[in-house]
């Protein structure tokens, strides 16, 4: 088995058909790739990506701000959501409200936003106090993973392409973000995420005689008309990230 991972898309539709085209230049199907949420929040094109994934079909789980634009009302969203919103159709929000928490695709490869029991919650690093971010001891990665029988786990939420082996033998897997490549947060503590490169990521993820293998992607495309965007929009992190990686 051969497919590949995306993952925070936020709206970057840019990000996504480039991410697409190198998909298919290495001979993958649209029938052989997921989709770990957050498709739309943020400052872009939240629309035309959600044109875009509803024709696709892909099989998606949904991010928690996905959750957002379905659960919150639109005067208590963050801007990020609040914008996105203000883009999507009653058809893209029906999308939304279909996709599950969790599922396991082909009876092999379990897929969830965050973790198995927090849609907001990074599975594979930690936050200190002092806003670094860092691995997580291997016990408590572990500990999410317990009662998952598939050797092949999916996750995203932290925008980190990271490959993790438990001591069991099974593989977590995180392909980063197709379409955010910097951000900060205020939870648990403040922090920042920067990938320190514009370049849009996914995974390719392959299943031979030795186990699970991924091969991480890094896709140019037209990165300073997104960041462009955000500045027009007034939203200079989201441009100085889309720029350069960096938050500045």
């Amino acid at each position: 088995m051969r497919f590949a991972v995306l993952a925070d898309i936020h709206g970057n539709c840019l990000a996504l058909e480039a991410v697409l085209a190198d998909m298919a230049a290495q001979g993958i199907d649209y029938a052989d790739v997921v989709n770990l949420g957050d498709c739309f929040s943020g400052p872009l094109e939240a629309g035309r990506t959600g044109d875009l994934l509803l024709l696709l079909d892909l099989v998606t789980v949904r991010g928690n701000h996905d959750r957002y634009l379905i659960e919150q009302a639109r005067a208590a969203m963050h801007a990020s959501d609040a914008v996105a919103f203000d883009q999507l159709a009653p058809r893209h929000i029906a999308w939304l409200k279909t996709l599950p928490f969790s599922t396991v695709w082909r009876d092999e490869v379990y897929l969830c936003h965050a973790t198995p029991v927090d849609d907001n919650t990074y599975w594979l690093e930690s936050v200190t106090p002092e806003g670094k971010v860092h691995l997580k001891p291997r016990a408590e990665i572990e500990a999410f993973a317990q009662g998952i029988e598939q050797e092949l786990i999916l996750c995203a939420h932290s925008h980190i392409p990271r490959a993790v082996k438990l001591s069991d033998g099974r593989l977590i897997i995180n392909p980063g973000s197709v379409g955010c490549p910097a951000y900060d947060d205020d939870l648990p503590f403040y922090h920042k995420v920067e990938a320190g490169t514009p370049l849009a990521s996914y995974a390719i993820v392959e299943k031979t005689l030795s186990g699970w293998t991924a091969t991480f992607r890094q896709v140019p495309y037209n990165h300073l008309a997104m960041a462009r965007l955000a500045a027009d929009k007034g939203r200079m992190d989201w441009a100085s990230g889309l720029e350069s990686g960096w938050l500045g």
